[in-house]
């Protein structure tokens, strides 16, 4: 029997056991919605309550300031698109980077097409963003600066707290994307100066379809769901319960495990760059060594095609990726391998391995000589390869 390696973590995660126990009750005992008047419902609400509560202390605010989504792509749409709506009378500039999530840039071409102005910056050869860079964007007519809080591809992780402190002194709304970052490594909205920010529950061991956006309080913005008065008529659609109850769960566990599972990822990231660096010629590791998510290895391979080596690696059981799981079958190269300046021919052989709590040493060293053989064997049927090595390992 084959192994099984899942090393794909940033795309989705296992629901935790702990999690589907809390979330069963509300699928078939405490059912009733929680917009419902009687003592039935009102059980359903004060699990919507609790979990708000402990969302807000994540991230050290209030529960009142978190507003549940369908996840994280929602989250930043309404981000994006409430903001533009509610300050466009101060101005219709916005800056983000040229790393974001689709979910982001996509919504920024969106209004772009409606009358706004995007600033895309560039970012540094490993995937940061220059604070001064962002300020010297900055116009009178800036209203929203967005920068992802760590990257889902390379897992480089930006600045926030600087940038905060910029869009604070300039009076300038700053929404970071934290989907990749929420449960991985220690936020604090109010010492960071964040006044929007997105999660989704699946990247931390919760249930698929559930997120959430922060705003914080004082914050003109209008909903993106129009319809009943549920989230304080901020975001129409009966509450997802179970659902709500499982990212709170999960958020529980992914706080109080964040410290040993920060280091045992840390440790085990750094054993698996440290065997590719060493074992296999010609591979770029992609993003900050250091400042990046614990969980996350991003390198690009050359003379390899990425789409071969994924298919291959799933032949004996591991499962990675070659980017965003958002942009899978594109034959495009990855938008942030070419912002980070990565020439197209070498940014098509990338892949992303990113673990998790359960990922052991000793899997780490099969995928390691597994992927070995098959960069070998597909640079073998590479015409360029042996003229390269011949030059450059002589």
């Amino acid at each position: 029997m084959k192994q099984f390696i899942y090393l794909d973590n940033a795309a989705t995660t296992r629901v935790r056991p702990e999690v589907v126990d809390a979330m069963l009750p509300y699928f078939t005992e405490i059912y009733g919605n929680a917009s419902a008047v009687y003592d039935f419902g009102q059980k359903a609400k004060q699990a919507l309550d609790e979990s708000r509560d402990i969302i807000g202390g994540s991230l050290h605010t209030k529960g009142q300031n978190i507003y549940f989504t369908a996840g994280g792509s929602e989250a930043d749409n309404w981000a994006l698109k409430a903001t533009a709506e509610a300050y466009r009378d101060k101005g219709r500039h916005i800056i983000t980077t040229k790393i974001e999530h689709h979910a982001v840039l996509h919504t920024c071409e969106y209004l772009e097409k409606n009358g706004f102005e995007v600033t895309y910056l560039d970012v540094d050869a490993e995937g940061c963003v220059n604070p001064d860079d962002v300020e010297a964007a900055i116009r009178p007519d800036t209203i929203l600066i967005s920068v992802m809080f760590a990257n889902n591809e390379i897992g480089t992780i930006e600045p926030i707290q600087q940038i905060g402190e910029i869009a604070h002194k300039y009076n300038v709304i700053f929404h970071t994307d934290a989907v990749q970052a929420y449960g991985q490594i220690p936020i604090d909205v109010e010492q960071m100066h964040i006044d929007l920010l997105s999660a989704s529950g699946h990247k931390l061991n919760g249930p698929k379809g559930i997120g959430f956006l922060y705003i914080r309080e004082g914050l003109k913005l209008r909903s993106l769901i129009h319809g009943g008065a549920q989230e304080r008529k901020r975001r129409a659609g009966t509450e997802n319960i179970p659902g709500i109850v499982g990212l709170a769960k999960a958020a529980t566990i992914a706080m109080d495990t964040m410290e040993q599972r920060m280091e045992q990822e840390t440790s085990l990231r750094d054993y698996l760059i440290d065997r590719i660096e060493q074992e296999i010629p010609f591979a770029k590791l992609n993003g900050h060594r250091t400042k990046r998510l614990p969980n996350n290895v991003n390198f690009c391979f050359r003379f390899i095609e990425g789409e071969s080596m994924l298919i291959m690696l799933d032949m004996v059981g591991i499962c990675g990726s070659s980017g965003s799981a958002c942009t899978s079958g594109s034959l495009d190269p990855s938008h942030v391998l070419l912002a980070i300046g990565l020439p197209h021919e070498i940014a098509h052989g990338s892949l992303r391995l990113t673990l998790g709590e359960d990922t052991t040493k000793e899997q780490i060293d099969y995928v390691v000589d597994e992927l070995s053989r098959i960069v070998a064997k597909l640079r073998s049927m590479s015409p360029l390869y042996e003229d390269y090595a011949k030059k450059h390992l002589s």
